[in-house]
């Protein structure tokens, strides 16, 4: 038993998610003996993948209560953000916690009840495709228009945590697929 996989201790569906977050957080794993690898460290990524899910679950229960959002108050100015590209209806600044050497969240100003992809309506179609549109001068602007990814997650079973419709433009180095 001692030199089982670090990943054997997974099961069923939790594995593919354990995967999915040792790939996003860009750890790479060392296929050998459990022995090598101390019990904490498989589990320290295990509980991170978890505390996420259970911080995107937290955060559905408030998600249609119309509350601002920290979004809201970087866009009020009440936090400060690091802003890449700003016009009158989009917002986009480096993420706290990049997974990418470039990773720019872009956000449109008003939230007009988007609070996240799966509720959006015909009415939202202009702001929708502003948005891809920033997507791609951000690309532009820090040198990534050759190769990047954006990335919409919709809904706590894809460990949205801010329910103000954002999207995630990720670039600057070689992206995998399938991406988790």
């Amino acid at each position: 038993m001692a030199a089982m996989s670090s990943l054997i201790l997974l099961r069923g569906p939790y594995i593919v998610k354990a995967l999915g977050f040792i790939k996003a957080s860009n750890y790479i794993p060392r296929i050998g003996p459990a022995s090598r690898y101390p019990l904490q460290s498989q589990r320290s990524y295990v509980a991170a993948a978890h505390d996420e899910e259970a911080a995107a679950r937290a955060a559905a229960v408030n998600a249609d209560t119309g509350a601002p959002t920290i979004f809201d108050k970087i866009i009020a100015k009440e936090i400060p953000a690091s802003v890449v590209y700003e016009d009158q209806k989009v917002l986009a600044f480096r993420d706290i916690n990049p997974q990418a050497p470039v990773h720019v969240l872009i956000i449109p100003k008003s939230r007009d009840g988007l609070t996240e992809l799966g509720k959006a309506e015909q009415r939202h179609e202009d702001i929708l495709g502003n948005l891809l549109y920033a997507a791609k001068i951000v690309a532009e602007k820090e040198g990534i228009v050759d190769g990047f990814r954006v990335v919409i997650n919709s809904g706590s079973s894809a460990c949205q945590s801010v329910y103000h419709l954002h999207l995630h433009v990720l670039g600057g180095r070689q992206l995998k697929w399938p991406p988790g």
